[in-house]
């Protein structure tokens, strides 16, 4: 695989990223983006939600907090995107938890988007299946989700991404487990809601979305463990993620550690 080349043209290109997230996350979102190179774009606002997902270089929709407003920008947002051939990842936060929310992730996500990342029980519910999930907490393994992932990656012709104990990066022929220590992110808020914003700013900039995927979930890992090795707790964590994220040279990526899986 060309990871290093996929984080080196992230950082050359510098993709403006359109995030329409959650409320409690968005400074959060913003930073991890900055750090890592990018730029970030926050609105939430019908009537310019389109246009501006036409002429950025990709789309966030995730679902952590939707307002009625927000739900129309995001339809907006989305519908532009897949017109102008932009982009766009899909979080589909507490789907399957919550009615309003899951009966939108499944009406949108047939606007075919380039990635739906999520965790376990997430995945399970948006593919109809049974599913454990607490809000925004997963009670699934990863393994039991692969299959859901697989029948995603599908039907929508899109990369899977499934965050937990090793994240799966899934496509219609392909599963890979990337293998790094994310433990501190999940003590933080908005850990997995700005992975959702740094996979498209990866997808972006590489024409293989399977590849971009893979090369985001093990930079944002890699990040993650040098951040863990160099706090004391969740607070300094967080800063030191950012601090991190901003070190970390694409070249680090040789090595590392993921699994290929039989696609069954």
């Amino acid at each position: 695989m060309t990871l290093p080349i996929v984080a080196q043209k992230y950082r050359q290109r510098s993709p403006l990223v359109f995030c329409l997230t959650n409320a409690v996350v968005t400074n959060f979102t913003a930073n991890v983006l900055l750090a890592s190179g990018a730029s970030p774009a926050m609105t939430n606002l019908p009537g310019e939600a389109g246009g501006f997902a036409a002429m950025a270089s990709a789309v966030l929709v995730n679902l952590g907090t939707p307002s009625t407003e927000q739900m129309v920008a995001m339809e907006e947002a989305v519908l532009s995107a897949s017109a102008a051939g932009t982009p766009w990842v899909l979080d589909p936060v507490a789907v399957g938890a919550l009615s309003v929310r899951t009966d939108f992730a499944r009406r949108i996500v047939q606007q075919r988007p380039a990635l739906i990342r999520g965790n376990a029980s997430e995945i399970l519910a948006l593919a109809g299946k049974d599913s454990s999930g607490r809000g925004v907490d997963a009670a699934d393994t990863v393994q039991a989700a692969l299959d859901a992932g697989r029948e995603l990656a599908k039907e929508h012709g899109c990369v899977v991404a499934i965050s937990g104990e090793a994240d799966a990066i899934i496509d219609a022929h392909r599963t890979v487990l990337v293998h790094t220590n994310g433990i501190g992110l999940t003590r933080i808020t908005g850990g997995g809601c700005a992975l959702g914003a740094f996979n498209a700013g990866m997808l972006a900039v590489h024409e293989d979305p399977f590849d971009a995927a893979i090369a985001a979930h093990g930079f944002y890992g890699l990040a993650a463990e040098k951040a863990l090795a160099a706090s004391s707790g969740p607070g300094s964590f967080a800063v030191a993620f950012l601090d991190a994220l901003a070190a970390t040279e694409p070249e680090e990526l040789q090595n590392l550690k993921y699994e290929e899986l039989n696609h069954g």
